[in-house]
């Protein structure tokens, strides 16, 4: 493998010059550049870019925490935070903690250890215990999707109430008045919120909320599907359900099928994302949408300003969601 040696040699230059032509730290006439140049191109020499980003003091690649790279939803965030970074000059490193919280402190460790300049994490849980002493260490670290009690950072999150709410009181204005709800984990706190839109778009209506009517699933289809099946074989089954999120959705919509309820004829459904592939389930699926794209950019840009010393107060950005009208719902015949 060529070194900076045997480019000095070829160009006919000193170990210093070509430093300073590779580095940008000294004016280097343009004939000399040029030489030094041809050399490295002869030689196929390439510079050790962590090396000359450790001297910097930047290595410009961010880690992204994710809690399941699997979801289309925290797959389609990753994918809009790697296009941001790549489009501000700088490289993602992706680690997935499959929702175990040892995971995050292995990864933020290694992350620490592969010199990222700052870190966008999607928390597993309500726990701070991952995070807190890298916060301590005055390190780079935004949350999305999740906010965690106590923690003072960056936060990119969506109004969950809201999204609740606007996907209940559609089914309520459709003329539903037995709305079931499929949860995600009690300990997430984007779940906990939805289900308190969910509740109160029915106290505001005048509509009971039946406990029978819950379930907790784990935000994967399969979770929707048996609570779907639980919830269809209720002696007074509901004819609405609002799923917290769109694979939990797309679970409800096998399960009816199985038990012969048309969607949205016999049973209406809402989900909550707006995954892409949403709107190509059978029937296509109401949801909620979230600002996917919008999410990725402004934590890649706020992150990339804390690295580059702003030291201004932690934001937190709480971002609209909207109500997408597909062919999901029906009115209550």
């Amino acid at each position: 493998m060529p070194t900076m040696r045997d480019v000095a040699e070829q160009a006919g230059v000193s170990l210093t010059t070509v430093s300073h032509v590779i580095n940008r730290t000294r004016f280097v006439s343009s004939d000399v550049t040029e030489r030094v140049m041809s050399a490295m191109d002869q030689l196929n020499y390439r510079p050790n870019e962590l090396a000359r980003s450790l001297r910097r003091g930047h290595t410009r690649t961010l880690g992204l925490i994710l809690p399941d790279s699997a979801n289309p939803y925290f797959a389609e965030i990753g994918h809009a935070i790697e296009v941001a970074a790549y489009e501000s000059g700088y490289n993602v490193i992706l680690c997935n903690t499959h929702g175990v919280e040892q995971k995050e402190s292995h990864y933020i460790n290694v992350l620490r250890d592969k010199q990222v300049d700052g870190i966008i994490f999607v928390a597993t849980g309500d726990k701070t215990n991952s995070i807190s002493q890298t916060l301590g260490e005055d390190f780079p670290v935004l949350l999305v999707d999740r906010e965690l009690a106590g923690v003072s950072t960056d936060v990119i999150i969506v109004d969950n109430y809201q999204g609740g709410y606007l996907a209940t009181q559609h089914l309520v204005n459709l003329g539903h008045t037995k709305n079931a709800c499929i949860s995600g984990p009690s300990r997430i706190r984007p779940s906990s919120e939805r289900i308190s839109g969910y509740i109160q778009a029915l106290e505001q209506s005048g509509i009971n909320v039946n406990p029978d009517y819950f379930r907790m699933g784990d935000f994967h289809p399969n979770s929707g599907y048996q609570a779907a099946l639980e919830l269809l074989n209720l002696a007074d089954p509901p004819t609405a359900i609002f799923a917290c999120n769109d694979l939990m959705a797309i679970g409800v919509i096998r399960a009816g099928m199985e038990m012969g309820r048309k969607i949205p004829d016999d049973l209406a459904l809402v989900g909550f994302d707006n995954i892409e592939l949403a709107a190509y389930t059978i029937p296509p699926l109401t949801t909620i949408s979230q600002p996917i794209q919008e999410m990725g950019e402004i934590a890649t840009q706020l992150l990339i300003k804390r690295i580059n010393e702003d030291k201004s107060e932690p934001r937190r950005e709480l971002l609209p969601v909207e109500l997408v009208v597909r062919g999901s719902c029906g009115a209550k015949q």
